[in-house]
């Protein structure tokens, strides 16, 4: 029997086994389509990035008055941070989206640019947060995130 526990315990605690990110909406809380209420990880590296916005690598602002490209841009820059410290998509635990002059339909919009990017199973954490404006007044949104990744993964460059 022991040696039965103890084939088991090693089982579960390696690695290949064991779940890295897990995600949990709790009862008592709602289960939102968007986002999850508790994400946990375990056993690998946090990479924080700064708000990514819709600027090229000059840092000149692209997309001014549209919420949509500058959010898909958000996006495509979010993931050049991930790459740079060995992340994806895929390991990201937590997100905060701040969008100026929030609505509806710009919540909506946002939700449908940023599905073509989550490629979790589940959604991540996020806080959505409606600012009356950025740092610069042309800015529509910021994104950042928090991902896990493996110690295995490409070290950051």
């Amino acid at each position: 029997m022991k040696n039965l526990a103890f084939l088991l315990f090693s089982l579960l605690s390696c690695p290949v086994w064991a779940q890295r990110i897990q995600r949990i909406n709790p009862p008592g809380l709602y289960a939102s389509k968007d986002y999850t209420n508790v994400v946990t990880a375990q056993g690998g590296r946090t990479v924080y990035t700064s708000g990514q916005i819709s600027a090229n690598a000059k840092g000149e602002l692209l997309h001014k008055g549209d919420l949509r490209a500058q959010a898909k841009q958000a996006c495509e820059n979010l993931k050049i941070a991930l790459a740079a410290a060995g992340a994806t998509f895929e390991d990201v635990v937590k997100t905060t989206t701040f969008v100026v002059n929030s609505d509806a339909e710009k919540v909506e919009i946002v939700r449908q640019v940023w599905s073509q990017y989550s490629t979790a199973p589940y959604p991540l954490a996020n806080t959505y947060v409606g600012v009356q404006a950025l740092y610069d007044k042309d800015v529509l949104i910021e994104i950042e995130a928090i991902a896990v990744v493996k110690e295995t993964a490409r070290k950051p460059r």
